[in-house]
């Protein structure tokens, strides 16, 4: 895994994960996906999407609980090694949800691993989500998701114990810049 470089992003719903995931993969960033891993394993057992989140946040509960902690991170690691098998040198993942998984990654890639969270402040994070077009919340339902995220996915701890933070407060284009100049210190 010589010159080998992994970017973890991690936020909570709303912060901009996906703005600064989409700014790196414009780069030609392969990324792997964390939720993709969920919405794959639904698929084969023929569980529904519901436009409310709700049947994602059950199953991934479930799998988490029949299958370990840790089932989405192994999913998550053989992608990314079959991606440096094939010859990536660098590859972002997207959407690091629990402390099992920040500590198994960081055991899996101990010197090739960064951790860059996206934080706003709450209130501007709140009314991104309850505006944003095809899963949207209202404050009520945003409030209970962040509960269940920390509380039964431990969130906070990748959060808190990032190696980088983007605030993302302003515009798009000054998240980006901050994500450049991170890119360029760490030699992405």
């Amino acid at each position: 895994m010589e010159n080998v470089k992994i970017l973890a992003v991690v936020g909570m719903s709303g912060s901009g994960k996906s703005v600064i995931v989409d700014h790196l993969t414009s780069k030609g960033y392969p990324k792997v996906y964390f939720g993709g891993m969920i919405y794959k394993e639904m698929e084969k057992r023929g569980i529904v999407r519901t436009e409310d989140g709700e049947s994602e946040k059950k199953f991934r509960e479930m799998i988490r609980e029949t299958e370990g902690k840790d089932w989405v991170v192994r999913q998550v690691i053989a992608e990314a090694k079959d991606l440096i098998s094939a010859g990536q040198k660098r590859i972002v993942l997207d959407g690091v949800y629990s402390w099992t998984e920040y500590c198994i990654l960081k055991h899996e890639f101990p010197r090739c691993l960064n951790f860059v969270a996206v934080v706003v402040d709450k209130s501007l994070r709140y009314g991104r989500v309850a505006n944003r077009p095809g899963r949207s919340f209202d404050a009520t339902a945003i409030r209970e998701r962040d509960r269940s995220e920390i509380e039964n996915l431990e969130k906070g701890g990748p959060i808190a114990a990032a190696d980088y933070y983007i605030l993302n407060n302003g515009t798009i284009a000054e998240a980006t810049a901050r994500t450049d100049e991170i890119l360029k210190e760490i030699e992405f």
